[in-house]
């Protein structure tokens, strides 16, 4: 757009157009913005009138950035972020906060605290929403790049930007169905069974299924499955084992008995993630501290009456 004034660009349609790239969708962009579709294909068509480029081109169903979106998509969220703390910097009131937080977990961390933090956070700040992300094998670009505020995971991505904060560990237990089969009551007995678990993509074992390939151990493994959330149905009915952690008993495999494995395994630690640049940021501590308050709520609930 010729004899544009920059001041006239707003974060709103910074934040319309990263939604549209995450979303690949002008439909669910408008639904998740609480806009109309007439409304977001409107403000594209001012957009792209602003920086002279189609900005998104049809991609089979849906629709795909062009080069130059992908290339303001990263100046958008610096800008964003800018924004963000100039409004917090003077004053933060949660009751006032009409923000999406959005954090990656797997099904293990999910079930235990995220629900527990949305009723938290939406007590202090109502106009809260939560995104769960699937952290899979987290990466240091979810992070640099405001795909997520925050991780949970027991394997940090690496990056001399990223910060980390230990919050828990686990103790493994191996699952079996008291229906079916007794707890393995010997390292052979326990090697004799067939065994299920969890398979990341791209290929990435489980930290106590390196541990185990580690010291020797091997084991018939029957199945591997995306995820904590399809480990029972596998179990159930059969003499399958299963070694996870431990606090799968509480959600998850609440159906199946468990017991100590058969040799010493180290625990499992569960670290919160971030980048750097929120380190400060009075919402980012607002957050991280609601989240470390509800883990210590959710691991006292688990203790022993």
């Amino acid at each position: 757009m010729k004899n544009f004034d920059h001041l006239q660009l707003d974060g709103r349609l910074l934040q319309l157009l990263l939604t549209v790239m995450e979303e690949r969708s002008v439909t669910r962009a408008a639904e998740r913005l609480d806009m109309t579709q007439s409304a977001v294909s409107h403000a594209l068509d001012k957009l792209r009138l602003i920086v002279d480029d189609p900005l998104f081109v049809k991609s089979g169903r849906g629709i795909s950035p062009t080069v130059r979106a992908e290339a303001l998509a990263q100046h958008a969220r610096s800008l964003l972020e800018d924004m963000r703390r100039f409004v917090s910097a003077a004053s933060f009131d949660p009751a006032r906060l009409q923000r999406t937080i959005s954090i990656a977990a797997n099904d293990l961390q999910r079930d235990l605290l995220l629900p527990r933090l949305l009723g938290l956070l939406q007590a202090e700040a109502p106009g809260v929403s939560l995104r769960v992300l699937p952290s899979g094998i987290p990466s240091v670009e979810m992070l640099r790049s405001d795909e997520c505020d925050l991780v949970i995971t027991p394997r940090p991505p690496d990056g001399s930007d990223i910060v980390q904060k230990r919050l828990f560990a686990d103790h493994y237990r191996v699952f079996y169905d008291a229906g079916c089969r007794a707890a393995p009551a010997s390292l052979d007995d326990y090697l004799a069974a067939e065994h299920v678990t969890v398979g990341y993509t791209p290929p990435r074992m489980l930290d106590i299924d390196d541990f185990l390939a580690g010291q020797g151990v091997r084991r018939r493994i029957a199945a591997w499955l995306p995820g904590f959330a399809g480990i029972a149905p596998f179990v159930q009915g059969s003499c399958r084992l299963a070694t996870l952690p431990g606090l799968l008993a509480s959600n998850l495999l609440a159906g199946l008995a468990s017991c100590a494995p058969p040799l010493s395994c180290p625990d499992m630690p569960m670290y919160l993630v971030w980048h750097q640049r929120h380190r400060h940021d009075p919402l980012h501590i607002w957050l991280r501290q609601r989240l470390e308050q509800v883990t210590q709520q959710a691991l006292a609930a688990q203790l022993p009456r």
